[in-house]
């Protein structure tokens, strides 16, 4: 089978390539990248006036299964991460039961090949029974296919368990992913501690309840060696120690949300449980520092955190509320719309973020368009408008902030293993 991508801005950070150029795909590998390529005998892809990009990754998503499957499932997880224009997608451990065993690992991976969207890449627990008292057979969860170990949405509280994970896992040469929040700080929390809150009148959760575990947890990163990174940051002096410590040479790496990029605190005015999420909406100076760790290189890429939950834990009094916002499927047009196209960030940066920026932190074999790869792309129309419908998601969770806004620049096609997976909002 040959499929041909013509006439595309094909945008590879990882090979610096951003050029007018074909790209042809044959029995799914990338087999070249020029100008004029031959179409004889291939299905053709107009991609003028569209960016051509490896496919993205998004490496922080909770496809709840098992366990949530009335929340998600993998099915309409991986659905919504096609549509969405993502490829590949790294799966959030805790589930029920947790991944910290290896076969729930190898029932994920099954599922996920049966589905036949996207690439799945489970992520297991640090601790068994995601009860932070006690490391979990990190090698089995490795051998079964995991990429990395995190605990996220909990943190890891006993140092020396967080320790013993990075020394560990500097063995295997894989990261730990941090949820970095001080429980004391953010107990019964339900928003950003600010001028907001103090004028909305709910409690809040401070900007150090995050920066306090950051700390602690890049401080054990350069005890032992080991590579920490910091899931969904969102404070300005969280950035100012990632920055501190690169310059110390700590193997500490992070990511950003949409969510965090784009919207404030000042938004809960209305209650609106779909923008309550964990770590909160951050104030605008937060916001602003988050903008200007994308264009300085600080942050490593763009994660959805995609959350998605059921309509009765969101329409409840906002006290009660579930935390998290459903992602997958806003996440590409929100950073075109809020920040490609408004000139707060560059698109070859922002394809970086989204590609090769999550491969390299897990070492996945993805994010690039080397010839001889696998034809993952995620093609773009920078010019499509779209009003988000959360009625018309994949996903189970409609659970979105950016619900009835008008967005500009969407996912066009999404390729995977040089198959069309998904066109304009639709499965294929």
């Amino acid at each position: 089978m040959r499929l041909l991508v013509k006439g595309g801005r094909v945008i590879d950070p990882d090979n610096d390539l951003d050029q007018i150029m074909d790209l042809l795909i044959e029995d799914g590998i990338i087999s070249q990248i020029g100008i004029d390529i031959d179409q004889t005998g291939a299905e053709v892809i107009d991609a003028r006036n569209m960016l051509v990009c490896p496919g993205f990754i998004d490496m922080h998503v909770h496809l709840r299964e098992p366990g949530f499957e009335y929340k998600e499932d993998i099915v309409t997880g991986t659905r919504a991460a096609a549509v969405g224009g993502f490829t590949a997608v790294c799966c959030m451990p805790n589930t029920q039961p947790v991944v910290d065993s290896a076969p729930v690992v190898r029932f994920i991976r099954e599922k996920a090949e049966k589905a036949g969207l996207v690439r799945v890449y489970p992520i297991g627990t640090i601790s068994k029974g995601q009860a932070g008292q006690e490391l979990s057979e990190v090698a089995d969860l490795l051998a079964a296919g995991c990429v990395a170990i995190s605990d996220d949405g909990k943190p890891v509280v006993k140092a020396n368990v967080m320790r013993n994970a990075l020394e560990y896992t500097k063995m295997f040469g894989i990261p730990v992913l941090s949820h970095c929040e001080d429980m004391e700080l953010s107990q019964d929390g339900q928003m950003h501690e600010g001028y907001f809150s103090t004028i909305y009148g709910l409690k809040g959760i401070p900007a150090a309840a995050e920066e306090l575990m950051v700390a602690r947890d890049i401080r054990l990163a350069e005890l032992t060696g080991g590579h920490i990174h910091i899931c969904h940051l969102s404070t300005k002096d969280s950035l100012e120690l990632v920055r501190q410590a690169r310059a110390r040479g700590v193997n500490v790496s992070c990511e950003v949300t949409p969510h965090h990029l784009t919207l404030s605190d000042e938004i809960l005015g209305d209650y609106d449980s779909d923008a309550k999420v964990n770590p909160p909406l951050r104030s605008a100076e937060h916001i602003q520092a988050l903008i200007e760790a994308l264009q300085d290189g600080t942050i490593d890429c763009i994660a959805t955190d995609h959350a998605p939950h059921h309509r009765e834990a969101k329409d409840c009094e906002f006290q009660l509320a579930a935390m998290g916002i459903s992602g997958l499927e806003t996440a590409v047009a929100v950073i075109m719309d809020r920040l490609v196209q408004e000139g707060q960030l560059d698109v070859y940066d922002m394809v970086r973020l989204f590609s090769c920026g999550p491969a390299d932190i897990l070492g996945l074999d993805g994010g690039t368009l080397n010839i001889g790869a696998r034809a993952d792309l995620t093609i773009i129309d920078p010019a499509a408008v779209r009003k988000v419908e959360p009625e018309k998601f994949q996903s189970k969770g409609k659970n979105t902030p950016f619900k009835g806004q008008i967005l500009t620049g969407w996912p066009y096609i999404t390729i995977v293993n040089g198959k069309i997976v998904a066109r304009e909002g639709s499965i294929v």
